[in-house]
Order: structure tokens, then sequence, then C-alpha cells
């Protein structure tokens, strides 16, 4: 969605920049993919093709939380199934309402 420190491409794990979807959890997750640490920068770590060899993303060690903690990645891989986009933006958004909307006494 274009929230990132700095306009930072770290954890961008999207072609689709700027639109609310699962792409981040379904990328992340994503078998064809290796994760190494970058040796231009400390922290930072690229996603590559297994196959090819060749660099898809780039992320931090905050992103790839979500693919080591177990109950980050038990999240991580609801939303990032194949028919879970429906779901995970419904879930953001209900989220997103009730945080936005927590210390608003005159709507109640």
């Amino acid at each position: 969605l274009g929230a990132n420190t700095g306009a930072s491409q770290h954890g961008v794990l999207t072609k689709r920049s700027g639109t609310l979807s699962n792409d981040f959890f379904a990328n992340l997750l994503d078998m064809g993919t290796e994760w190494q640490p970058a040796k231009s920068s400390e922290g930072v770590y690229e996603g590559r093709d297994r196959k090819t060899g060749a660099v898809k993303w780039t992320a931090t060690r905050v992103d790839l939380i979500f693919g080591s903690h177990s109950q980050l990645r038990a999240l991580a891989e609801v939303y990032g199934s194949v028919d879970a986009g429906e779901k995970f933006v419904r879930d953001f958004v209900a989220a997103w309402s009730k945080v936005m909307n927590l210390d608003r006494f005159d709507l109640a």
C-alpha cells in the first residue's frame, strides 16, 4: 500500500503495489523462493527463484518473521492460500475500522 518507512521496497512482496491483497503472504510462503541474507546490506534478505537464482524480492527479518514464528506462520498460511484473497481483505478492513474507531466516543 506504499506505507513502508523511507519508501523502502524491502518487504513489498507484490507486483500490484498500492493494492490491498494477500500477495505478501502468498509470495512469502512460495516454495519456489529461497530466502538468503543479502551480501550488500545487513539485515536484508533476498528471495531468489529456486530454478534460476534470480532475485524476486527483498525483505527484512521483520518481514520474514511471518514465515518463521509458529503463530505468525499459521496466520500467514491462512491468508496466503490461493482462495484467501477475499477473506484477507474482509479481515483487514474489519480490524482497520475497529482500530480507527476505538476512541471515537461520539459514534457510540
